[in-house]
C-alpha cells in the first residue's frame, strides 16, 4: 500500500460506452502498475443520466481523489462529470469513426468557463493517466518517487535510440 495519509489513492475511469476501454486499457495498466487502486465503469450522461449524476455527486465520498472520463462524439461526459464534483476530472477524446475524434476533442476542450475539464490528446489514456500520478504525487511520496522513476526509464529508452 502507497503511504500517503493513510489510505490508497482510488481513481475512478468513466466511459461512455464499452467501446471505449480498447481506448483506456493502456493507461488503465500503468494507474494499476504503479499500485493505484482504479475503478473502472461504463456511465454514459446520455444513456445513464441519473447513472452519471449519482456517480459524479458521491465520487468524492467514495474516496476518489481523480477521475477519467473517456467519452466520444459529442463527448458529454467529462464535463457534466465535472460540473457536479469538485475533483479534478480528466477528459480521454475516444477517436469517432466520422471525425477521428476531433469532434471528441473540441466537446471536451471547449468547456465553458467555470467547468474545468484537464484534456489530453484523442485517444491518449497513458497521459490521462501520468496526470492523475502527478496530481496524486502532491499527497503521495511513493507516487512522486515512482513517477521520477517513470520518467528516468523513459528517458533511458530515448538515449538507448540509434538511428545509425
Amino acid at each position: 500500500m502507497l503511504q500517503g495519509l493513510g489510505s490508497m489513492p482510488k481513481v475512478a475511469v468513466i466511459m461512455g460506452s464499452k467501446s471505449d476501454y480498447e481506448h483506456l486499457v493502456d493507461g488503465i495498466k500503468l494507474l494499476r502498475d504503479f499500485g493505484i487502486e482504479t475503478t473502472v465503469r461504463v456511465v454514459s450522461a446520455h444513456r445513464t443520466p441519473s447513472l452519471m449524476y449519482e456517480f459524479a455527486r458521491s465520487a468524492r465520498e467514495e474516496g476518489y481523489e481523480v477521475i477519467i472520463a473517456a467519452a466520444g462524439g459529442a463527448a458529454h461526459l467529462p464535463g457534466m462529470t465535472a460540473s457536479m464534483t469538485t475533483l479534478p476530472v480528466i477528459g480521454v477524446p475516444v477517436p469517432s469513426r466520422h471525425l477521428k475524434g476531433i469532434d471528441s476533442l473540441l466537446s471536451i476542450v471547449q468547456m465553458p468557463s467555470g467547468v474545468p475539464v484537464a484534456t489530453v490528446a484523442i485517444g491518449n489514456s497513458v497521459n490521462a493517466a501520468l496526470l492523475a500520478l502527478r496530481i496524486l504525487s502532491i499527497r503521495y511520496r511513493e507516487v512522486e518517487e515512482k513517477l521520477a522513476q517513470y520518467m528516468k526509464e523513459q528517458e533511458q529508452k530515448v538515449l538507448a535510440q540509434r538511428v545509425e
